[in-house]
């Protein structure tokens, strides 16, 4: 089965929240069929709300620099599959994915077959198999592998790690984990293991008590980053440089936008330190997230999807963008708390446009441009168009698209 097909396959799955169907024990027969390759290669476990994808781009950039063969398994992707498997920095290829699942799908026919399997694995289940049977096969020295939803019952918890991080805790997918932080910080504390360091990034004090109670438990040697000492933060439109002081201090140059995007690099330094590996960032590139794509006009692209997302994306457009024209892009998932963001959001923007990106599960952009008493609102149905008329702007307008992963996508796709 060549790429394209096994893409169409995948999708046919469903995607990963239309098929949710969290548990341990479809993806641990998978990987026992295809003999364990989770067992064969080191790895770094991240869980969380916000950030963690951020603080597993750092860190797999950090191990790179340190000269380590590493791999890198993220989700959701901005434009293809393939994205969401790195290997030293790269997208595995096309025909290395493909050839993945075709090894993957014959260890699932078979189980099927024989009754140990009663369905199909999801597609989360798959592609992580895929990644997992890829990071064996490359031999690396580590892999960071971030959870897909929650924790606890997440494919990825099949791995027992060398570390586990947990970044920010805030509400998202309430639906799956509940909706209180306590319960959400419950999930994620499950991809903690006997006897395995932990690093908190620091947390909302009653998701910290949960993280603790849970390390404590299982006698987890734990690092708050929130106890770290920084000075000498310098922050930019286009990253950040800082000083970490513990026992010696560390200068961290943070090529990723926002002041969020420290305490991200604050909890991948620790990660690394840990590791007795220095931190070097250089070269992290992780799309969709404060990316600036054109400049005059700017347009700066964001997947901000929930609350602490929006808020964050709102305190770097006040303070590098505060004497610009806002036209703000926006296209969400019907599931996520879209009242909350617009009220964060809209208020920051001369006009707001409004759309739908390419998913059943997009929201109605009428209905929230009805809800809306904002002055200039408006809904456009074409993503291509809005693109091209946000080329066309006057160049003293920024230019913001967010809302969703799945819009971002779109975008990044008609830019390549």
């Amino acid at each position: 089965m060549q790429y394209p097909e096994t893409v169409q396959f995948l999708y046919a799955l469903g995607n990963e929240t239309k098929t949710v169907k969290l548990g341990l024990e479809a993806i641990g027969i998978l990987l026992d069929e295809l003999g364990n390759p989770h067992h064969s290669f080191r790895s770094i476990h991240v869980a969380g709300t916000n950030g963690k994808g951020s603080t597993c781009a750092l860190m797999a950039a950090g191990l790179r620099n340190a000269g380590l063969r590493t791999g890198l398994y993220t989700s959701p992707h901005l434009i293809e599959p393939s994205e969401r498997i790195q290997l030293n920095g790269m997208p595995v290829t096309r025909e290395q994915f493909a050839a993945a699942f075709a090894t993957v799908d014959e260890a699932n026919e078979g189980l099927l077959r024989s009754g140990r399997l009663e369905y199909h694995t999801t597609y989360f289940e798959t592609v992580t198999a895929m990644g997992f049977l890829l990071f064996a096969q490359a031999a690396l020295d580590m892999a960071v592998v971030e959870v897909g939803l929650g924790g606890r019952l997440d494919a990825t918890n099949a791995i027992t790690p060398e570390l586990s991080v947990i970044t920010p805790i805030d509400f998202d997918h309430e639906q799956y984990l509940g909706n209180r932080i306590e319960s959400i910080a419950s999930e994620k504390a499950g991809i903690l293991k006997p006897g395995i360091p932990a690093v908190f990034a620091a947390q909302r004090p009653e998701a910290q008590a949960v993280l603790d109670q849970r390390a404590a438990e299982l006698a987890c040697k734990t690092v708050h980053t929130c106890q770290f000492e920084l000075t000498e933060i310098d922050l930019s439109a286009r990253g950040s440089r800082f000083t970490i002081h513990r026992t010696n201090p560390i200068e961290i140059l943070c090529p990723l936008a926002g002041a969020h995007q420290v305490q991200n690099a604050v909890a991948a330094a620790a990660a690394l330190e840990l590791l007795q590996i220095q931190p070097d960032f250089s070269g992290t590139h992780w799309p969709g997230r404060l990316q600036l794509v054109h400049e005059r006009p700017d347009i700066l692209l964001d997947g901000a999807h929930n609350p602490a997302g929006a808020r964050a994306l709102a305190a770097h457009i006040q303070r590098f963008y505060a004497d610009r024209k806002i036209r703000l892009i926006y296209g969400a998932m019907r599931d996520k708390s879209v009242d909350e963001i617009t009220e964060i959001l809209f208020p920051l923007a001369t006009e707001v446009i409004v759309t739908a990106p390419s998913s059943p599960r997009a929201i109605d952009p009428y209905a929230v441009v009805a809800a809306s008493d904002h002055p200039q609102i408006r809904a456009v149905g074409s993503v291509a168009q809005i693109y091209a008329d946000s080329l066309q702007a006057s160049p003293d307008t920024l230019v913001v698209i967010t809302g969703s992963l799945y819009l971002v996508g779109e975008i990044l796709t008609l830019i390549q």
